[in-house]
């Protein structure tokens, strides 16, 4: 039977608390939208930034976003299968091909957003959800695909390899793509997202690269028993620690919308979030079809170029409008809408690998 890391079958797993977390997961984060939504204080609390120091001393700005996001990261990095990733160099192709997908699908998505929505009702001309979705699709692939990829579906190996390649490639390219989209946006959001620009870079370079770089490391140097034992530690830790950061970040953009209820500033985040969500894995799957990839390769492609890192850029639009807190919808919408299109493309994998096996077996 295959086992786990730590050495555990999966069996094991699926009957572990941790085991029914992961099965339930959709229930989970929606569990932690209906906290935030009816108990929204704990969570603004845990928003702010909090300084640990004496007065008079040096005093360190800590923020509980960053940290539970340093922390998935690491968790994500301390799961690489570095031997499995070698077999990525004697076929670059699938990662090459999810890696400008993914860097690619906003420039062709988003200005035709943003063009639709210059002709709402809106006063800023739809600008507050075209600024939520230019940080969304700026973060790299969510870590969160290579879960999907191993409900069956893809090729594991090469959802990793997307994973840590645009993680790693991010500071360079977040600062681009978020460059390169601004001159779309009107007033005072543009100015502020040119400016938040130039330092996410830097920012995902300390929060993101070297806590996956930290696990990769500690996956690598320590011996295999000690490796395992932290990884059993650490998986659990970040999995409550995604969940506890839902809660954070949906509770700033649902606490101002449930005491001023807005349902057409709902509707439209909802819109806007399918949209280029939906474009965004269509054209994964287009075009892993044109290039003829294997199934398991097209699942893992069509991940990539769909799943962002939400948790990073609900972290980075709380930071850069915290005056905004409705920025935050498009990009929590976005963050369960991925969900639920990650699980088509798992359900579809299935189906298309029964058919080849029953295909086989009857030849």
């Amino acid at each position: 039977m295959h086992r786990t890391p730590s050495g555990k079958s999966p069996l094991h797993l699926l009957h572990s608390p941790l085991g029914l977390l992961r099965s339930h997961l959709g229930w989970a984060v929606g569990a932690a939208y209906l906290a935030a939504a009816t108990a929204p204080g704990p969570g603004l609390w845990l928003r702010r930034t909090h300084h640990v120091g004496t007065p008079g001393t040096l005093q360190v700005p800590i923020g509980a976003s960053h940290l539970l996001l340093s922390l998935i990261l690491f968790t994500a990095g301390l799961q690489v299968p570095v031997r499995e990733l070698r077999s990525l160099a004697r076929r670059p192709t699938p990662l090459l091909t999810g890696l400008v997908l993914h860097l690619v699908a906003p420039l062709l998505i988003i200005p035709g957003v943003a063009f639709a929505l210059r002709h709402s009702p809106d006063s800023d001309g739809g600008s507050g959800m075209v600024a939520g979705m230019i940080v969304i699709v700026a973060m790299p692939v969510a870590a969160g695909a290579t879960v999907w990829t191993g409900k069956g579906a893809g090729d594991q190996p090469t959802t990793v390899g997307l994973v840590l390649t645009s993680t790693f490639v991010s500071p360079l390219t977040i600062p681009v793509t978020m460059t390169a989209l601004c001159p779309l946006l009107d007033g005072t959001y543009a100015g502020t997202l040119a400016g938040a620009a130039q330092s996410a870079g830097s920012g995902f370079a300390l929060s993101g690269v070297l806590p996956c770089g930290a696990g990769i490391l500690c996956r690598t140097a320590l011996p295999q028993r000690l490796a395992a034992r932290l990884l059993d530690l650490a998986v659990p830790a970040a999995l409550l620690g995604s969940l506890l950061l839902t809660y954070v970040n949906a509770g700033a953009a649902l606490a101002p919308f449930l005491t001023h209820p807005e349902p057409l500033l709902l509707t439209a985040a909802l819109a806007v979030s399918a949209t280029v969500c939906g474009l965004s894995f269509a054209l994964g799957a287009i075009t892993t079809r044109l290039l003829r990839l294997d199934a398991p390769v097209c699942a893992s492609v069509t991940l990539a170029c769909g799943m962002t890192n939400s948790s990073a850029g609900a972290v980075l639009v709380a930071t850069t409008l915290p005056d905004r807190p409705h920025v935050l919808l498009p990009v929590l919408a976005y963050s369960l809408l991925q969900k639920v299109a990650a699980g088509r493309v798992v359900r579809g994998g299935r189906r298309c690998r029964a058919r080849a096996w029953h295909g086989g077996d009857r030849s």
